[in-house]
């Protein structure tokens, strides 16, 4: 049996022992997309089923659309699920990220960049932290992201800032504030969605442009949880220990054995890009956090 079978297997395990989450106390969300989010733009490519439950958007020459969640929290986990703009995707972003929207922003960013029919998607992450970005990692999917729904997720606490896809870690982003690393910690940030043309840099840095013909292209959202503390203009509520703030005890301070397992094997067989290996953009300088352990 050879490695990514092994893996696989591992992996489907591993989804099982983690399909139970840890409580439904701090669950914020109500399922329907009408409730908690609300549209940001160009409505008329935004549809929605009619109990609110799925939600697409399309982009075609006229324009993307976008929508985002009514509240703003501090620390948590957001769940999404969803799929990708099928067949030729090139020059298409779908974008699905955490954000404060202040100059000085926090933001936590998932962008799934199109790509033309039989290459695979690719995922973009990025981290801003008081308003500096530039850490651009990418990843290629180890399944066809466009057949069906999955999950997306991102954790959020005092320690780290962890990217799921099917619960298996993708990128750590550590808490190390302490060292000189700015950390998203006191910012409240909203959730947002969006779908774009991105042909200008998306696909092979804007070489493969954006197929009108093969529009109007669709992506398709469901099944989110918001699991997170609600903001109230008090930051201590949500840094706080408690039974509904399961996201701040200690065994979700770093990564599990077998989540660091998981991490290891994407960083090795999926990666094609790291902020922190590109040493000729930094001119040498990189970043602080690029010597610092994720976990």
């Amino acid at each position: 049996m050879s490695d990514n079978h092994r893996i696989v297997i591992f992996i489907g395990l591993f989804l099982t022992l983690t399909s139970i989450r840890i409580t439904d106390g701090s669950v914020v969300s109500t399922g329907d997309f009408n409730k908690d989010f609300f549209v940001t733009w160009s409505p008329s490519h935004v549809n929605t089923s009619a109990d609110g439950r799925t939600r697409s958007m399309k982009l075609d020459q006229e324009s993307g659309a976008g929508f985002a969640s009514n509240q703003m929290f501090l620390f948590g986990q957001i769940d999404m699920q969803i799929k990708l703009v099928p067949g030729d995707s090139a020059g298409t972003v779908v974008a699905y990220y955490l954000t404060s929207d202040q100059p000085n922003r926090d933001e936590v960013d998932f962008e799934f960049l199109g790509n033309v029919a039989g290459k695979p998607y690719i995922i973009q992450t990025n981290m801003f932290a008081d308003g500096l970005g530039n850490r651009e990692e990418r990843v290629n999917l180890w399944f066809d992201p466009t057949k069906d729904f999955h999950t997306y997720s991102i954790l959020w606490n005092l320690h780290q800032i962890v990217f799921m896809v099917d619960w298996v870690p993708i990128r750590v982003y550590r808490n190390h504030a302490d060292k000189g690393v700015a950390f998203p910690r006191w910012q409240p940030m909203s959730i947002k969605t969006s779908l774009w043309n991105g042909d200008s840099w998306a696909t092979r840095g804007g070489k493969d442009k954006t197929d009108w013909s093969k529009g109007p292209f669709i992506a398709s959202f469901r099944n989110y949880k918001i699991d997170a503390c609600v903001w109230n203009g008090n930051a201590r509520f949500c840094r706080a220990e408690s039974p509904t703030n399961w996201w701040n005890k200690k065994k979700f301070s770093t990564l599990t054995k077998t989540q660091r397992r998981l991490f290891k094997w994407v960083r090795k067989h999926h990666m094609i890009y790291d902020y922190c290996q590109d040493k000729q953009r930094f001119q040498g300088n990189l970043p602080k956090e690029c010597s610092l352990p994720k976990y």
